[in-house]
């Protein structure tokens, strides 16, 4: 079986794709472009493709499958970029991954702290040698009462580095796990009870802007929102209308909807067009970060490693994990 990766960084990912393909005795060619029309004929002859992020759909998708691709490994946990309606229709299987959960635990923990404590502001203020105190005052992590919104492998590890703070700590999931001790609520009761709240979902389609208006308007006013899941999960506009109202004191984003053509390319020559990130980066409580939570060297190994995996168990026809549908 030979696998083919589009968008291989070839500064960290390249490396960690051959260590793996070796060592499971797998055939490995690789582009660091991402999937077009295009260059889609650099997979001829491969069975199965590794993707990050970019949308995978129509014409493309209908491209892989006459190239003869049986499956689409994204290596990433989130999905929604692959379009599970065309692949069934074309019989192809697409799957993701997983990757040790505490990357993103820990990323999510210091965006809490760095909206809590107006770190920014902080920031900003010393790059021109302002070193003054007011409008600084910061908050403590320990004394928030936080909701943590989906509770899959990342959101336990949160919740397990929460309370170290001592935090009170609620959840909320479609599909509470019964056994893991956590105090679940419903939506509307979580919002009405926590003055932090941090996303750890998955963008169903059905979950498009779980946290709009309505939901915004239930939180204490101050509350911080963090995301570090998905953009789709937030109605941008509606975050950016409760921050400019003061309903929302401040917001950590790690994802932003209609992020798939800015992040991980170098856009410095271009106009970016996101009206809705540079309003948030221009304020001073909303700080934005490019999909960056899932970025150490653990990850990387295992994201690559696991969608190799993926790929050789559906080649021979043993149980995936990771098989999607």
């Amino acid at each position: 079986m030979k696998v083919f990766a589009y968008s291989c960084r070839p500064y960290d990912e390249k490396a960690a794709f051959e260590t793996a393909a070796a060592a499971l005795g797998i055939e490995f060619a690789c582009t660091s472009a991402p999937p077009t029309l295009e260059n889609a004929a650099l997979a001829a002859g491969s069975q199965y493709l590794s993707i990050t992020t970019t949308p995978v759909a129509g014409a493309l998708m209908e491209r892989f499958c006459d190239l003869g691709i049986r499956m689409i490994s994204t290596r990433t946990i989130g999905f929604d970029h692959v379009n599970l309606v065309d692949a069934k229709r074309l019989g192809v299987q697409v799957s993701n991954v997983t990757y040790t959960p505490d990357a993103v635990a820990d990323y999510t923990v210091m965006m809490m702290l760095m909206a809590l404590r107006k770190v920014k502001r902080i920031l900003q203020r010393a790059d021109s040698n302002d070193f003054t105190l007011k409008g600084l005052l910061g908050g403590l992590l320990g004394s928030r009462t936080v909701g943590v919104i989906g509770t899959g492998r990342i959101g336990q590890a949160v919740i397990r580095d929460l309370q170290g703070f001592g935090c009170k700590i609620y959840a909320y999931d479609k599909y509470p796990r019964r056994d893991a001790g956590i105090d679940y609520l419903p939506l509307p009761e979580l919002l009405r009870r926590c003055d932090l709240i941090t996303l750890h979902a998955p963008l169903a389609p059905e979950d498009v802007h779980m946290i709009g208006r309505a939901q915004l308007a239930l939180l204490p006013d101050g509350a911080v929102v963090v995301n570090t899941a998905r953009g789709g999960l937030i109605d941008t506009a509606a975050l950016i209308e409760a921050l400019e109202a003061g309903k929302v004191g401040a917001c950590a984003l790690d994802v932003i909807e209609d992020e798939f053509d800015l992040y991980y390319y170098d856009r410095r020559a271009d106009i970016v067009g996101n009206h809705a990130l540079s309003i948030l980066r221009d304020m001073p409580n909303a700080v934005v970060t490019p999909h960056m939570a899932f970025y150490t060297d653990q990850s990387v190994a295992d994201m690559c490693r696991n969608s190799l995996l993926s790929c050789q168990w559906h080649d021979r026809g043993q149980e995936n994990p990771y098989r999607i549908g």
